[in-house]
């Protein structure tokens, strides 16, 4: 076990090139408020042990607009790492959030890797992000170049959009290792400006033969889009 400490940072480095895999998951607690005494027990249980050296390079949560469920998105080096830590250190975590919120529901865990991003406005890197979109995407089966291409056709349409929304800060496309689901996790200044771009149409972008395809494309059984509020952010201090 290392004697690093928990740093809290306002949100993860996106592309950091020793994060070789992105896990995702998500937690039903209920209410708003058991969203916050959540978040607050996670808080707890991180910064009251020291970092696991086989611990993620950076764990970070979400409260969805719906008032029931969090996201957690942590960046790591390995899949190894990840089982090393879950039989090494995540029991007692869990159980010291389960104690002061008791009756969450943890729902599918899903493992990634971050394929290409984009910056959607000038100023994009710098600019905090208020809300997080997160976009799902499932095929009929596993196929990774599949994957990539659906994501390339979404650059396309973006690249060829007569009038973005300004509200868009940034895109990062990932891809699952199993080869069935891509997942954009979007930074925009605040939900008011997605459900703005959004104009009532349930999709972003502008009625192009691009934004068409995107939509259209073949092999697309599922998936949805949901709104999450950035809560907290940590990783290995020094």
């Amino acid at each position: 076990m290392s004697a690093r400490s928990t740093q809290l940072d306002s949100r993860p480095t996106m592309g950091r090139p020793d994060a070789g895999v992105v896990l995702v998951s998500t937690w039903r607690v209920g209410t708003p408020e058991r969203q916050r005494a959540a978040v607050d027990a996670v808080a707890e249980a991180w910064r009251s042990r020291p970092w696991p050296d086989a611990g993620p390079l950076s764990y970070s949560v979400y409260t969805g607009e719906d008032g029931d469920t969090l996201l957690h998105y942590s960046q790591w080096r390995s899949m190894e790492d990840y089982r090393e830590f879950f039989v090494t250190s995540r029991d007692g975590r869990n159980a010291e959030i389960d104690a002061a919120v008791p009756g969450i529901e943890r729902l599918g865990l899903h493992a990634y890797e971050l394929y290409r991003s984009t910056v959607l406005a000038p100023g994009g890197p710098e600019r905090e992000p208020g809300c997080v979109v997160i976009v799902d995407v499932e095929f009929d089966g596993p196929d990774p170049a599949r994957q990539r291409d659906w994501v390339d056709t979404v650059f396309e349409a973006l690249a060829t959009d007569p009038g973005p929304h300004p509200g868009g800060i940034a895109g990062h496309f990932h891809v699952s290792t199993d080869g069935t689901r891509v997942l954009n996790y979007a930074q925009w200044e605040s939900a008011e400006a997605h459900i703005e771009a959004l104009g009532g149409t349930g999709g972003v972008g502008a009625p192009t033969p691009q934004w068409r395809e995107v939509h259209g494309y073949p092999g697309v059984t599922g998936g949805g889009v949901a709104r999450y509020t950035p809560a907290l952010s940590l990783s290995a201090g020094v």
